[in-house]
């Protein structure tokens, strides 16, 4: 697919990465003003918040399963990367020109539809890593998509009373069109030999070791809600809703600067142990929303928050893209995705209607339970041996 020399595969791994700071430097203008946003300026209660915020992330299932299938089938990864990230850009215009909650959904759609770069950019990470540097490499593009929501929050903090809501979000849209040209210009994509198109993947055929990590982490997704849970409880708990955004900035800047240390320790110790810590590290966040008694206690629930996906997001994609057929890795990457996604609808869903119909406590209390289901799982999975002696092309050092 690309170059095979090592230069060139370092220098696409670090236009990814500067392309994953650039798009979530414009999502995340929005991410922390999203559910004030929808709650208190388009009147939506905490179910549809949760329908919302789902409906999204099982788009992102739906979109990522299909580009990686399709992208094995043709041989071809770049179109669906620079086609994603130009349908995020367009979205947020959408969001700034919504007048009720109900229009956000086709451009919810939109954005989450973007994601069909995912996988198949995830497949030419995994391709241009080694076994010794690969945590290391999906660690790097995780900490600069926390980079750039760092950027982006403290720009929404600086320009959202001066711009308002809706010009902030037609705002956000620019840096993701610029990352757009990037891949656009800078990445170059070999033609295929030949005309051949594989069959693609019979999932069917996983094996035991993949079938038990969809499970768990099919598990682990319907208890893993969206952030703007954590943000509404924490404005529900006596946070001034200037503040709020504050909170989203802790977590990011806590993930950016745990992906990388927790995608190296991957590479050293085993992707099965920094995988279960995320967990762990879930199940903390859990217990500080369930028992805190303190503003200083949930502000330390954001920051294991962050900590939380530092560990998880990287490894969790090391992990399958491992267990993955050689010539099928953006299509597992891809289902593992829709897996993932799919779950995530009933989540954020589940943890709305309890929290309107129970209270607060409740959607933290079922996830505490499903996340150490999960973690329980985790220990049947194996790992495939790793060549540690192997070069290291692509590494970012």
């Amino acid at each position: 697919m690309m170059s095979n020399s090592s230069s060139e595969e370092k220098k696409v791994i670090r236009i990814f990465a500067l392309a994953s700071f650039l798009n979530d430097f414009g999502s995340d203008m929005i991410y922390p003003v999203w559910p004030l946003f929808v709650t208190e300026v388009l009147k939506a209660n905490m179910s549809v918040l949760g329908f919302i915020d789902g409906l999204g992330e099982a788009i992102v299932s739906l979109s990522q399963a299909l580009s990686g299938y399709i992208s094995d089938r043709i041989q071809r990864r770049k179109i669906f990367i620079w086609i994603g990230y130009f349908l995020g850009a367009l979205s947020r215009i959408g969001y700034a020109l919504s007048p009720t909650w109900k229009h956000l959904i086709p451009f919810r759609v939109i954005d989450r539809g973007g994601k069909i770069r995912s996988a198949p950019r995830d497949a030419i990470i995994a391709e241009a890593s080694t076994d010794a540097n690969r945590g290391r490499n999906f660690g790097l593009l995780r900490a600069m998509d926390h980079l750039g929501a760092v950027a982006g929050i403290l720009t929404c903090l600086l320009l959202i009373n001066l711009l308002g809501y809706r010009q902030l979000f037609m705002l956000a849209a620019l840096p993701t069109l610029i990352g757009t040209i990037v891949i656009l210009r800078m990445i170059k994509e070999k033609k295929p030999e030949g005309r051949r198109l594989y069959k693609g993947y019979d999932f069917r055929h996983l094996d035991f070791n993949l079938k038990i990590l969809f499970t768990l982490s099919a598990l682990f997704a319907l208890a893993s809600f969206s952030y703007s849970f954590l943000l509404i409880f924490a404005r529900e708990f006596g946070f001034k809703t200037s503040l709020v955004p504050v909170l989203y900035l802790i977590y990011s800047v806590f993930a950016f600067l745990t992906s990388i240390p927790f995608g190296r320790l991957a590479d050293k110790i085993g992707r099965k142990k920094v995988l279960w810590m995320g967990y762990g590290i879930w199940v903390t966040v859990c217990l500080v929303f369930l028992l805190g008694q303190s503003k200083l206690i949930l502000i330390l629930g954001f920051i294991f928050y962050g900590t939380h996906k530092g560990a998880l997001e990287p490894v969790s994609k090391t992990l399958v893209a491992e267990l993955a057929p050689p010539q099928f890795k953006a299509s597992i990457l891809g289902a593992f995705q829709m897996v993932v996604g799919l779950c995530a609808l009933p989540a954020s869903l589940v943890a709305g209607l309890l929290w309107d119909n129970w209270g607060k406590l409740a959607p933290f209390t079922l996830s505490l339970l499903l996340t150490l289901v999960a973690m329980i799982l985790l220990f049947l999975v194996k790992e495939k041996p790793r060549d540690l002696a192997s070069a290291s092309p692509g590494g970012a050092g």
